[in-house]
């Protein structure tokens, strides 16, 4: 049976609970209600995108609007709601519940509505994953064991290192804290990376993905990008499809977002043969302006071609680069402390005290520029890499 996907146009761009409520149980009607995918009685993560502190209009987290909306109707349904996610830096209570008040989400748990929790259980798990293509073992978040079912309920927004973050990139949120930075050092490739992120999706199997697109993300997400009105809510019992039509939808080619080559090479979608079955409103009833989507791939033309030497000074000059703002920066560190590479350095004397970066060490993964508070942190592209991409 092929996959189906949802969409639904809802452009409360103030996010008014009824009408965003209705367009959500408009999209999980259309793939077959929730009797589709839950039990009454069983508990239902919810695991949302918390990335870092930032106010719901900011559009960098999952709004708390559409979360609400989701577990009242998934309690009102016969489950429990434990509402989840391992946002950037170390995975503690104390700036768990620093996350939770600064996206506001701390409202979202009321004595009137006992079935829904955030979680507080901030311990990690170890599980075998041997039908893993890179993990064969993998570190998760304990709280998976408080849950029957998962649903992704993501943000649509673009992403320095994967192009695009949606349903599957928002399961590494079930990777805690600083483990995230590790698998970041351990595979700096895209393309290995994205096979991570499709293995832990794969393992954790959401049984069904929605995504707040009401107002996403453009241009340098996922933290510091711009908030766009895209007006639109949807839903899916397959992740990858899910990802697939949004990228379409905002008008970026599905072999530019490395999660969605990997899944059409592993098998996990296949859309010339097996395409998914659209439900709702088809996607030209949503005319997207023009999106701006990031473009800050490295050039390895000279891979297998020269010394390792030439290759290594070429690349120092061609790949992008993170560049910090000292008109922005507040020397907080952050980004020294959450450099999987540990490649940023806060004691020079060259800038006294701002982040240096050392590009000798740099994995190119944005985690500077994704959890820098101030938004301080830009992604420089080298005009000839930029001439060069061109062609």
């Amino acid at each position: 049976m092929n996959s189906k996907v949802a969409l639904v146009k809802c452009q409360s761009f103030n996010y008014d609970y009824s009408l965003v409520r209705e367009a959500i149980r408009e999209a999980v009607e259309s793939l077959g209600g929730f009797s589709a995918f839950l039990s009454p009685g069983e508990r239902v993560m919810l695991k949302v995108n918390l990335l870092m502190k930032k106010a719901p209009e900011e559009a960098t987290t999952t709004h708390p609007v559409f979360v609400e909306a989701l577990a009242d109707l998934v309690t009102e349904f016969g489950c429990d709601v434990l509402i989840a996610d391992s946002p950037g830096g170390p995975f503690v209570l104390r700036m768990l519940e620093s996350v939770y008040k600064g996206c506001g989400y701390d409202r979202l748990e009321r004595p009137e509505k006992p079935g829904i929790k955030l979680n507080r259980n901030v311990k990690g798990i170890e599980r075998e994953n041997a039908d893993g293509r890179l993990l064969k073992r993998l570190t998760l978040i304990d709280a998976l064991n408080d849950a029957d079912k998962v649903i992704s309920v993501s943000k649509l927004k673009t992403h320095g290192m994967m192009k695009f973050t949606g349903a599957v990139k928002n399961m590494f949120g079930t990777v805690p804290g600083m483990i995230k930075a590790e698998y970041h050092f351990k595979m700096p490739e895209p393309d290995d990376f994205a096979d991570m992120l499709v293995d832990i999706c794969e393992h954790v199997r959401p049984v069904l993905s929605l995504m707040d697109g009401i107002v996403g993300m453009e241009g340098a997400g996922p933290s510091a990008g711009d908030p766009v009105e895209l007006g639109v809510v949807l839903a899916s019992d397959n992740p990858h499809w899910l990802d697939l039509t949004a990228v379409k939808l905002v008008h970026i080619d599905p072999q530019d977002v490395p999660t969605l080559r990997r899944a059409v090479v592993r098998g996990l979608i296949d859309p010339v043969n097996a395409p998914a079955e659209m439900t709702g409103l088809p996607l030209k009833a949503f005319h997207i302006p023009h999106f701006k989507a990031p473009d800050i791939r490295s050039i390895e033309f000279l891979r297998g071609h020269a010394p390792y030497f030439i290759k290594h000074a070429a690349d120092l000059m061609l790949k992008p680069r993170p560049v910090f703002d000292s008109s922005l920066c507040v020397k907080c560190g952050d980004c020294r402390r959450l450099c999987p590479p540990q490649a940023i350095a806060m004691d020079n004397a060259v800038r006294e005290g701002y982040p240096v970066v050392d590009l000798s060490k740099c994995i190119r993964c944005y985690c500077c520029q994704e959890l820098c508070p101030k938004e301080a942190v830009e992604i420089h592209r080298p005009l000839f890499l930029r001439l060069l991409t061109k062609f």
